[in-house]
């Protein structure tokens, strides 16, 4: 293992590559899904991995907090920690390998078989003294982690861990919020948001409940930041927010899924007419002026929105489905600000 440490603290390419990330980590300060994200989508470029994965124990389960590359589409989701490799690695606080996951006992092969990984490698996260999660890399070919990915991944956890120190200190209530919340908002975070989609919409349940889902993206937010500063982006940030909030009910969940995006979760839907006037009724809180620092600065968004189980039945067809709807709205309505920015096609 010493050659293996040395291999990779030698490699000039790796050790610049950690020391920048250690910087941003810095920079990203208590934002704990921050870090995780960051890592996540870091790793595997240093490393011969197709994707990355951060899950978290809750319970007897193991919750995707992070999802990069392949494993993407498996953000929030909840796997039995009795019954995959993670959870095994989570009781046992060691580096666990699969190198072939169809013939691995010890692996869940749902995840793997819906995104085609063949194997892992995976290494706890801990906190306290005590093991609270685990990061994996995945690949979709067999025998594909050497020892120094090993390494690596050993250097990447311990990152994620003095995260987690810092973030929470000796508090599991803390580090859960902070794991599962907006930083700059307070709003609930992309993860936490697939969690309860996916857990609303889980198949096989005896009654269907209908549900709703909006996405909004801010309109002319770039506009904002090149005119006036990011602390200003940032102030627009936290006023959409905000605003979005005022709608929902207790029962909803309104998230920060990134950037200018937001995902709003809707109970007890009636019908589509319920759902087309909750759409109104933001879209009028949003579409308003604020005051930041004695200037005056335009808020819009763009509002797209899907009722389960009428327009999908999976996480994928009712973010499709909303997003087509949004791009609709973005080409009917005139959007009042100076330099609108280009519609982009969310990334879930």
């Amino acid at each position: 293992m010493t050659d293996v440490q040395s291999s990779v603290t030698s490699d000039p390419y790796i050790l610049m590559e950690i020391i920048r990330l250690q910087t941003e980590i810095a920079k990203l300060g208590l934002d704990l899904s921050g870090v995780v994200n960051e890592v996540v989508e870091r790793v595997p470029g240093l490393t011969n991995a197709e994707g990355a994965i951060v899950e978290y124990t809750e319970g007897d389960e193991m919750v995707y907090r992070g999802a990069s590359g392949i494993a993407r589409p498996l953000l929030g989701t909840r796997v039995k920690r009795d019954a995959c490799l993670s959870g095994l690695c989570a009781s046992e606080g060691q580096i666990l390998h699969s190198d072939d996951t169809l013939v691995d006992p010890r692996v869940n092969r749902e995840p793997c078989e819906l995104t085609g990984i063949r194997s892992m490698v995976v290494a706890p996260l801990k906190h306290d003294g005590s093991v609270v999660g685990a990061l994996k890399l995945v690949s979709t070919l067999t025998h594909a982690f050497t020892a120094r990915d090993v390494r690596v991944l050993e250097l990447m956890s311990e990152l994620i861990a003095a995260a987690m120190y810092y973030a929470a200190r000796n508090e599991t209530n803390a580090l859960y919020q902070q794991a599962t919340h907006d930083s700059l908002t307070g709003l609930a975070n992309r993860s936490l948001f697939f969690d309860r989609l996916r857990h609303r919409i889980l198949p096989g349940r005896r009654q269907i409940e209908p549900l709703g889902i909006l996405v909004l993206d801010m309109d002319g937010l770039k506009h904002v930041n090149d005119s006036y500063g990011h602390r200003a982006g940032d102030a627009a940030i936290r006023e959409m927010a905000l605003r979005i909030s005022r709608i929902p009910r207790k029962s909803d969940l309104v998230a920060r899924l990134g950037g200018d995006e937001f995902g709003v979760i809707l109970s007890e839907i009636s019908g589509s007419l319920d759902l087309i006037a909750i759409v109104e009724r933001v879209s009028q809180e949003t579409d308003q002026s604020f005051r930041f620092e004695g200037r005056t600065l335009h808020l819009t968004a763009s509002i797209g929105h899907a009722r389960y189980p009428e327009d999908g039945r999976d996480v994928d067809a009712l973010l499709e489905a909303a997003d087509r709807s949004m791009y609709q709205m973005k080409r009917t309505r005139t959007v009042r600000t100076a330099q609108p920015e280009t519609p982009h096609k969310h990334v879930f």
